[in-house]
């Protein structure tokens, strides 16, 4: 029995740069070998043991081979005749094929040190192509990496771009997408991740809404990179450069799709593009399930983003209204990410990346003056039930007005 550290732990250690992971195979065992020795079994699919003193995982090597459609549509292979070499030829990329020993000598058959090196994403064999997955990933681990100069290999790209194009792509379950989605909205330049997915087709699978935006013009007044597509990866990368949640970056990708539906007709102009854009928004946030809160901040982001922009310019009656739409008083969190995602919309424009957005801070104030209103006195006046909600709601848009008159002073 041999053990074998692999692939991102391998990977980050030559990169210098942290170890979040550490996953193992083990060649040469058998499942009863590893059951005999206290390892806990875990997972159906294939044979992954839980250590029975640290907990960590450790796999024994396999091999696989295509059996189905998707990401699921595999059949493997684990036996003490498998080699560490044959292990690590059904891992997607090279720079993920590495292993090493307990003393740091590593094993890397298919040159992923030389590709670390070169700074490039290459996969490891023409089995990349069975997996749909692997096109996310991919693209993913592109966003995690674009700050280090790492790019994909350009027949990488052309494999992903015939799965894309083969309909594989769409036997890829919700939960799986999301979860690759999600992690590659959190790394440090998500704008990459949605960029890739453009370059080989597979955004226009997956995100066909999103890909639209593409080519599609704004006001230069307003927009000086024009593209709308453009301006969304942007405000993904302002996101990221804010640190916002992944609540924000998912309402910042999502946000303008309204717009690709314009008639060519009216462009540049995108009337309305805030209603229109809804139905779109929640189509994309139901085909990847995403979880509740994401889905919510999407939508109201889409609808409300002009209000935020306009903030100043509001009457007291449409302020009541947003801060009504967020119910501020019991979700104060939510109306914070709100003001985030719009700032983010605000910055992500060329040229106006450091802009001032006085919006937030005045939102936040409003937000503040509306909670503010007692409910105490209107109880003790005697005020309840229906009677007691429009008397909260007068009190309430009196003390907008009264912020906003001290504001404009």
């Amino acid at each position: 029995m041999q053990i074998f550290k692999v692939g991102g732990v391998v990977r980050d250690r030559l990169l210098g740069i942290p170890v979040t992971d550490v996953d193992r195979v083990v060649v040469g065992a058998t499942t009863e070998e590893m059951l005999a020795q206290g390892f806990r079994p875990v997972g159906a699919d294939f044979p992954v043991f839980l250590h029975p003193k640290t907990g960590e995982e450790y796999a024994l090597a396999r091999t696989e081979r295509k059996s189905g459609r998707g990401y699921g549509g595999f059949t493997f292979h684990a036996s003490p005749d498998v080699t560490l070499e044959e292990d690590l030829i059904r891992r997607d990329l090279t720079i993920n094929a590495m292993a090493e020993d307990d003393q740091q000598n590593l094993t890397d058959p298919y040159h992923g040190q030389r590709d670390l090196e070169a700074r490039i994403l290459r996969h490891v064999s023409p089995a990349f192509a069975e997996d749909p997955l692997r096109v996310l990933r991919v693209a993913r681990f592109a966003a995690r990496y674009a700050s280090l100069g790492f790019t994909v290999a350009p027949e990488t790209l052309e494999l992903m771009r015939q799965l894309s194009e083969s309909g594989e792509l769409q036997a890829l379950t919700a939960e799986r997408s999301w979860k690759e989605i999600s992690r590659a909205l959190m790394e440090d330049q998500p704008q990459v991740f949605i960029q890739v997915l453009r370059d080989c087709g597979a955004l226009k699978e997956l995100m066909p809404e999103v890909d639209a935006l593409f080519g599609v013009p704004q006001p230069e007044v307003h927009h000086p990179e024009i593209d709308t597509g453009l301006h969304t990866l942007s405000v993904l990368e302002q996101s990221a450069l804010h640190k916002q949640p992944l609540t924000v970056r998912w309402a910042c990708l999502l946000h303008d799709l309204g717009k690709g539906l314009t008639p060519e007709e009216e462009w540049p102009r995108h009337i309305a593009h805030e209603h229109t854009g809804l139905k779109l928004i929640k189509a994309v946030n139901e085909r990847f399930k995403a979880p509740k809160d994401c889905q919510e901040l999407a939508l109201l982001v889409g609808k409300y983003h002009t209000h935020c922009h306009r903030a100043l310019e509001l009457k007291a009656s449409t302020l009541l209204e947003l801060l009504q739409s967020f119910d501020v008083y019991r979700r104060p969190q939510r109306f914070e990410e709100f003001i985030g995602a719009c700032e983010m919309d605000a910055r992500g424009r060329k040229g106006l990346e450091q802009r001032s957005y006085p919006q937030a801070d005045y939102l936040r104030g409003a937000a503040q003056a509306a909670r503010e209103v007692a409910v105490q006195p209107l109880l003790e006046k005697g005020f309840k039930g229906p009677e007691l909600g429009e008397a909260l709601k007068r009190e309430r848009l009196k003390a907008l007005k009264a912020y906003k008159d001290e504001a404009s002073a």
